[in-house]
């Protein structure tokens, strides 16, 4: 990753002895020379509360000269990335550069110039407050003019089924325009490569981290969304997202309700075989004991497996906690500090 300097003269970064709260404004990018100049035009320079903003640039191995233009415009810091890795990673790339910049709030936005830029102070106002250590933007995706009548229903069914699995309301569970304190921004972990949006939101609720959402505004469209596609090829890639997250969080309560679904299969299909055993006609449902008897078996391992899947997660946890701790000291050093 190749960092630039700051450039532009309206907002040279203090010093970190005298810092208060610095904000970090990162712009995950692929291909956006040409929005990008109206994106970073629309950010703010100052913010009641904050002593120092600061523009962060991902360029994800974009193949026009976004990066050129980014330092054209002054961008502080620029992070190229080899090759072009997908959104969700373009963001995971930029939180842990913000980190790295000594970063106390780090707020995302979309390089497309969606959301609008005067928000910021609003989005970050819960975090300044004390109050949340993520904030969403709320774009009220059901009234939104630019979304089809489809997409917005997908939009509201999306973010039901993050609530649930999240276990709090999440009213746009597919909002990109999100600020982070520093130290949920440590606890963050991406492993998904389509996007960030709904397996962070399943990780916040797992963690019990305080979330708030905030409404905001949107700017007219300038291109076509990238990520969906089409309605299969949103549907699929969401759903793998959220059940993979699901899963992965919690893992006892997934495999214990398909567990119990099988066992309650075989259950009823024991009980049927009795019924027909106790008239004098059980030689004719053979078929429904065996059945019973698979579907009971396949029950218990599917629940030993959560168990031991839940095991698991306990290393899982110490593991992150262990990756916490190593973030958290890098997290202190400056880009470019020997070890």
């Amino acid at each position: 990753m190749i960092t630039h300097p700051a450039i532009h003269p309206f907002n040279a970064p203090p010093t970190r002895a005298n810092l208060l709260r610095k904000l970090i404004i990162q712009i995950p990018c692929y291909n956006e020379a040409a929005t990008l100049p109206q994106t970073v035009a629309d950010l703010p320079r100052s913010l009641p509360g904050v002593d120092c903003i600061e523009y962060l640039v991902i360029d994800d191995g974009s193949k026009d000269n976004t990066a050129a233009v980014a330092e054209a415009l002054g961008v502080h810091h620029v992070v190229r990335l080899p090759h072009n890795m997908g959104l969700a990673q373009a963001f995971a790339a930029g939180l842990e550069a913000s980190i790295l910049r000594q970063a106390d709030i780090i707020v995302n936005t979309d390089a497309d110039n969606q959301y609008s830029g005067a928000d910021i102070q609003q989005l970050i106002e819960p975090i300044l407050q004390g109050r949340a250590e993520l904030v969403v933007g709320d774009r009220d995706v059901a009234t939104v003019p630019e979304f089809s009548w489809l997409k917005r229903q997908l939009q509201r069914l999306g973010s039901w089924v993050i609530s649930q699995a999240a276990a709090m309301n999440v009213p746009d569970a597919t909002s990109g325009f999100r600020a982070y304190t520093r130290e949920a921004a440590l606890r963050t972990l991406v492993l998904s490569d389509y996007s960030y949006t709904l397996e962070t939101l399943i990780q916040a609720g797992a963690r019990h981290l305080a979330v708030a959402h905030v409404p905001v505004r949107t700017n007219a469209p300038t291109r076509p969304s990238r990520l969906m596609r089409s309605i299969p090829h949103y549907l699929s890639h969401s759903g793998v997202t959220i059940l993979r997250a699901y899963t992965l969080y919690r893992p006892l309560r997934v495999f214990l309700m398909l567990g119990l679904i099988a066992i309650a299969g075989g259950v009823a299909l024991g009980a049927r075989f009795l019924y027909f055993f106790l008239m004098g006609s059980g030689s004719g449902h053979i078929q429904s004991l065996i059945l019973a008897a698979i579907l009971l078996i396949v029950g218990f391992q599917v629940v030993l497996i959560g168990v031991v899947a839940d095991l698991i997660g306990f290393n899982r946890k110490i593991l992150e906690e262990i990756l916490y701790r190593l973030r958290k000291v890098e997290g202190k050093r400056r880009p470019g500090q020997p070890d």
